[in-house]
């Protein structure tokens, strides 16, 4: 019986007629045409794999057609709006997918194997290992090469981090990692494309470090990748011989050591996956500014220099964005200069590579480690004229809670700042005109659908920091308090 289910107004799949944009609501269940004779279930349930669960299929052979059930609607709407930009192939022919007007599949039994495949695609996608019949479907659905985006980069990621993760999955033959957009990639090459896919269910939107490194995986369109250095950036591991390039290090055998068992990290709860290092490790190693791991010497104090005399300690809050300011002291004899405490030295390293060299009241600001460990409170009975500020005790810390979702929203300074915690009778005009008289011009505003939350554009990167400095914290009335964070969206 269920083979004569066909979609309302999909006759013949083989028909020469131009594919029709879908017009069914979304559904989890799609329809998939022109599907070439030859087609089998694993070659179509390999169309949804790297989307999420595939829980159902359904083939009208002689019509040249399909169904796809995937396990939610969110999977089958990000499967869709993919294709829609890039055309899926079955055996190098095209084929064409839309919402189907059914919102679940009910079949009558599936024949053994194919439930067999299902039941083992299911068990890769939660760590597993794969059969014989999953290598097949694997293989059809993915290319060896994987192209890898690392978002809320908290802590930097190498290419030997990369490699001992990937490992676990299959043979890792090359690497190369750059920065598009502002964000670190790398293109990541196995051996078989089945490995690639493995690697791709058991590791996408997973976190390298507690909350953040989060691995966005998708399949390149490279099927080989060209590697002509082996140092830092790249790395052909079956081609030990190649130079390591002009200006490029060969990796420091220092910071390899550094990357040991330990336990800190979600990932070491993947089966198959890292046992990786500390995020403090890892931060201290990759950055090459800070002690390795089991040294001395890292420090969470900064040394802030070329400040704006003329603005009383703009610090606080800016540094804030980046962790939990315990403790700031002007320098007596050069007002231009302060010492900020962090929390810890992560928090401390991530502050200066996102504020060092930033614009800030008129003047590039420098911002560097310190030597000291800590900043010191003045001794009883001295007066120091206000220079030092203790905020151990204050209630604005945002990363005091382990895994905080603050730590997913950390992004380097922009022109469009986030807002939260925004009262209900505020009103978009009330908010331009408080960022207008910080000294700004707003150039954008977009409400989120509840209205709690904003972004709002600044014409440039400093209106946006000297807004911030003013504004966040900033009491809206009734004891509620606006929240400013830099944004990682435009308007």
């Amino acid at each position: 019986v269920s083979s004569l289910i066909v979609e309302n107004g999909a006759s013949n799949g083989s028909d020469n007629k131009k594919p029709r944009v879908e017009e069914a609501p979304p559904s989890r269940v799609l329809h998939i045409r022109k599907l070439p004779s030859e087609a089998s279930e694993t070659e179509v349930i390999a169309l949804g794999l790297p989307f999420g669960k595939v829980t159902n299929i359904l083939t009208l052979k002689g019509k040249n057609q399909a169904f796809l059930e995937m396990g939610t609607e969110e999977a089958a709407i990000t499967m869709v709006n993919y294709y829609s930009t890039v055309n899926p192939h079955i055996r190098n022919v095209p084929v064409f997918i839309q919402y189907s007007n059914h919102k679940e599949l009910k079949t009558d039994a599936l024949n053994q194997r194919t439930q067999a495949v299902l039941q083992a695609v299911s068990a890769v996608q939660s760590g597993g290992s794969p059969s014989s019949d999953v290598q097949e479907v694997l293989a059809a659905a993915s290319s060896p090469v994987l192209r890898i985006i690392i978002d809320n980069m908290f802590y930097p990621v190498t290419l030997d981090v990369l490699q001992q993760i990937f490992s676990k999955f299959g043979t890792v033959m090359k690497i190369i990692t750059f920065t598009k957009n502002n964000q670190f990639q790398a293109l990541l090459q196995f051996s078989d494309p089945a490995n690639a896919n493995q690697a791709k269910l058991a590791l996408d939107g997973q976190n390298i470090y507690n909350s953040c490194c989060t691995l966005r995986i998708d399949f390149s369109k490279l099927v080989n990748l060209n590697v002509k250095y082996n140092n830092d950036k790249s790395r052909d591991y079956t081609r030990p011989e190649l130079p390591a390039g002009d200006g490029q290090p060969s990796i420091d055998p220092a910071v390899a050591a550094a990357f040991s068992k330990d336990s800190n990290s979600l990932l070491g709860k993947i089966p198959g996956a890292l046992n990786p290092l500390s995020a403090a490790a890892a931060a201290a190693a990759a950055a090459g500014r800070v002690a390795l791991a089991g040294q001395a010497g890292s420090s969470g104090v900064l040394l802030v220099s070329n400040l704006n005399e003329e603005v009383s300690n703009p610090l606080t809050n800016t540094k804030r964005v980046y962790g939990d300011v315990q403790r700031v002291k002007i320098l007596y004899n050069k007002k231009d200069s302060a010492l900020i405490q962090m929390s810890d030295a992560n928090q401390a390293q991530l502050a200066m590579s996102h504020l060092n060299g930033q614009k800030m009241y008129g003047k590039i600001i420098r911002v560097t480690l310190s030597k000291h460990q800590t900043v010191a409170l003045p001794r009883d009975g001295l007066d120091d004229q206000g220079l030092t500020k203790d905020y151990a005790n204050s209630p604005l810390h945002r990363f005091k809670k382990p895994g905080s979702k603050n730590f997913q929203n950390i992004f380097p300074p922009s022109a469009t700042l986030h807002l939260s915690n925004i009262p209900q009778d505020v009103t978009e005009d009330d908010l331009r005109l408080l960022f207008s008289n910080s000294g700004g011009t707003v150039k954008a505003f977009k409400f989120f659908q509840d209205r709690k939350m904003a972004l709002i554009q600044m014409s440039t990167v400093e209106e946006a920091i000297q807004a911030l400095i003013d504004l966040h914290n900033y009491n809206m009335g009734g004891n509620q308090h606006l929240r400013v964070s830099f944004s990682k969206s435009t308007i």
